[in-house]
């Protein structure tokens, strides 16, 4: 685990020293270690970096309310440790600070995955109204309604032991720099910059009930326009990437097969 200064990110490493860097994007309200069960497959070709937002999993609490913000500690924390060029794949949140990443350092980004992500997400009152929620009552409204945006009914039912774990993610969490987190995500909108994304790049989205990125945003992302490489869509859980991952070079890509998918991840 890292030492934190301010400017920078909490990360761990996983994978092969001389492995090419692939770095790993959690979403809100959960840690690095929703990734847990990809890691063991993709650290065998990789050298996994995955960080943790500011004030999740016990990292610093130092709030950031802009993605720009957020992609400049990453920036920061990768030149500390004399990281140039990587992958990158991120889920929602995440997968706002990987496109901010190709938009603004392109010469860095090797390939791309934004999973469960969207060049906008919801609306700017949802969010802030959501910070407003945190301010009078704490995180815990929110963590008790979250399973309801996390998981469908039928994985809810069938893993309750998964869907508190993640659950408890969320209680672990700083409210302020979740409520920052918000602000940052009610700001968020790179609809007209999709054109200028250059890097290989692929979209994964989930079922039609993920309301905070739904397939119709990734048509959005996947457009002539965009040089995505592809767009897989699997029915079911939304948000979770598949735990068998087959990454060819240079364009990142996941095994979207129903028979690889494990369950979905926590995602705001």
């Amino acid at each position: 685990m890292s030492e934190t200064p301010k400017n920078t990110l909490q990360y761990r490493f996983d994978g092969p020293e001389d492995a090419p860097v692939l770095i790993l994007g959690a979403s809100l309200g959960t840690t690095w270690h929703m990734w847990d069960r990809q890691v063991p497959e993709l650290s065998r070709r990789w050298r996994v970096l995955r960080y943790d937002l500011p004030g999740h999993g016990g990292a610093p609490a130092h709030p950031a309310s802009a993605i720009g913000d957020l992609t400049d500690r990453l920036i920061a924390t990768l030149d500390q440790l004399g990281i140039d060029q990587f992958s990158y794949a991120g889920c929602a949140i995440g997968g706002a600070i990987g496109a901010d990443l190709a938009l603004r350092h392109p010469h860095r980004v090797a390939s791309l995955a934004l999973v469960s992500s969207s060049p906008r997400f919801g609306t700017a009152d949802a969010w802030r109204q959501r910070g407003v929620v945190i301010r009078t009552n704490g995180l815990e409204p929110i963590a008790r309604t979250a399973p309801e945006r996390w998981f469908t009914a039928g994985f809810a039912a069938a893993q309750p032991a998964i869907v508190e774990w993640s659950v408890q993610m969320m209680h672990t969490t700083d409210p302020g720099c979740y409520i920052a987190a918000c602000e940052a995500l009610a700001t968020f909108d790179i609809r007209s910059q999709l054109g200028h994304i250059g890097v290989p790049t692929l979209v994964l989205v989930g079922a039609d009930e993920d309301q905070m990125a739904p397939p119709a945003d990734a048509r959005v992302c996947w457009s002539p326009a965009s040089p995505t490489r592809g767009w897989p869509w699997s029915p079911g859980p939304p948000t979770w990437p598949p735990s068998s991952s087959r990454p060819p070079s240079p364009t990142f890509s996941y095994d979207t097969s129903p028979a690889s998918a494990t369950p979905p991840t926590p995602r705001a």
